[in-house]
């Protein structure tokens, strides 16, 4: 089963303002620059986050977007993020398996969140993330590849399942022993590199 909301108000009472380490850890840190460094276009439009913690990602993510509509489960995430984050992001309590926002987005972040749901509601959130997709936006995932007992699925088969997704075709990617990252495009328009974009290859 998917972890209910209730999993994240307690890891949170008993972890503290940053239970995973968002603000100091290499790992985050290093994740961080991963995925900014891997979006292809040098601006976006509008961008979803599901589960943006204490919105250090957010905060990143803001300086590419023009807007951001940034999510949690959590209330005390949410009004960490509150204080961090700039006036283009919206925050928001919601749920990858709560009904989607009735609105498109160029780019998706799904970052450490999409294995905190099973199997088939990871399925119905990548459709409707599809839905949401405009034409030849963005659906970046990355995730920790190492097993963590509490979560419902791997990040390997988080991703095993972005990639098999009808209607994103791979960009490309990152892979080490402690990290997935995939950069998959809304196929109704050509999956096309930056380089190809900008007429240099």
């Amino acid at each position: 089963m998917s972890l209910p909301a209730r999993y994240f108000d307690d890891f949170y009472a008993r972890g503290g303002e940053d239970p995973w380490g968002f603000t100091h850890r290499w790992y985050e840190r290093r994740k961080q620059a991963l995925t900014m460094a891997a979006l292809p276009r040098q601006r976006y439009r509008s961008a979803l986050e599901p589960g943006c913690s204490v919105g250090v990602l957010s905060s990143l993510l803001a300086q590419r977007c023009d807007t951001v509509l940034a999510t949690d489960v959590a209330a005390s995430a949410l009004e960490q993020a509150a204080a961090r984050v700039p006036g283009n992001v919206e925050l928001r309590r919601w749920s990858l398996d709560d009904p989607w926002p009735e609105q498109s987005f160029d780019l998706v972040v799904l970052s450490e969140v999409a294995y905190y749901l099973d199997g088939p509601a990871l399925r119905v959130a990548l459709e409707h993330a599809v839905g949401a997709l405009e034409p030849g936006g963005t659906l970046l995932a990355v995730h920790w590849r190492h097993r963590v007992d509490d979560y419902p699925l791997s990040g390997d088969a988080v991703h095993e399942a972005v990639r098999a997704t009808p209607g994103l075709g791979r960009l490309g990617g990152w892979c080490d022993e402690d990290v997935v990252l995939d950069v998959m495009v809304a196929e109704q328009a050509p999956v096309r590199s930056v380089a190809a974009r900008e007429g240099l290859a």
